[in-house]
């Protein structure tokens, strides 16, 4: 299992069952809703999480998102997220 910034290449990383992501007219913005209340994502957390369902390794993502917006090198920043977005219990791996 190969890793950097502590989050799996390898990993399928899809939502935790205590969240739901949607998207909000109102905040203009996705947003992680809970229980207690309502995470406002901003536009690249946003596009990162869309992608986690369970069915893609992190490296699919960075394709998928390194393809979609035409660049490169969204590796180092996408696993770190994942990391942060691990540690906050928004998903799962």
């Amino acid at each position: 299992m190969s890793e950097r910034a502590g989050f799996s290449l390898d990993a399928h990383p899809r939502i935790s069952r205590r969240f739901r992501l949607q998207w909000e007219d109102a905040q203009q913005a996705w947003v992680l809703l809970y229980p207690e209340g309502m995470v406002k994502l901003n536009q690249s957390a946003g596009e990162i999480l869309q992608r986690c369902d369970g069915t893609r390794s992190t490296l699919d993502i960075v394709a998928d998102l390194e393809r979609t917006f035409a660049t490169t090198g969204l590796l180092a920043d996408v696993q770190a997220f994942l990391g942060m977005a691990r540690q906050q219990h928004w998903i799962e791996a």
